[in-house]
């Protein structure tokens, strides 16, 4: 199996406290965050990054078949966000990495201050969970895998 994330899902993912924007989506990013958080979950787990709706996409109520619709501007937003995200973890677009792998990435690459500027403009940004989440990750002894 194969999970298909975002960019910017990637940090998403960290910060996640169960809010969302509908049940639905709330139950699918606890499964995909349970997937990537859990440490008894597979490091060598497959993700696809993108630049385009994903896994999580689905299940959201703001989903527009191929952009997203919250507004008029939010599918140009979250673009240049993943954008953002990708080019900070030096990643290539619509290629597959391990769970290990992203995390690593994420840990060494992503500090909580700097979600500010990748993710200005996001309307969760100033809960301050997604910057919590990321400080979890970068005080935490990620377990090695060979």
């Amino acid at each position: 199996m194969t999970i298909t994330l975002r960019g910017h899902h990637l940090l998403c993912i960290h910060g996640f406290q169960g809010m969302g924007y509908s049940e639905s989506f709330v139950e699918k990013m606890k499964e995909v965050t349970h997937l990537i958080r859990d440490d008894s979950t597979n490091p060598l787990l497959p993700i696809k990054v993108i630049q385009e709706l994903d896994d999580v996409c689905s299940t959201c109520p703001h989903h527009g078949g191929t952009i997203c619709l919250a507004d008029k501007n939010s599918d140009a937003h979250v673009k240049e966000i993943d954008q953002k995200v990708i080019a900070k973890l030096g990643l290539i677009p619509n290629q597959i990495y391990t769970k290990q792998e992203l995390l690593m990435k994420t840990q060494k690459m992503i500090e909580p201050a700097d979600l500010s500027q990748i993710c200005k403009g996001c309307s969760w940004l100033e809960y301050g969970v997604c910057q919590e989440g990321i400080q979890r990750l970068n005080t935490k002894k990620l377990p090695l895998f060979s």
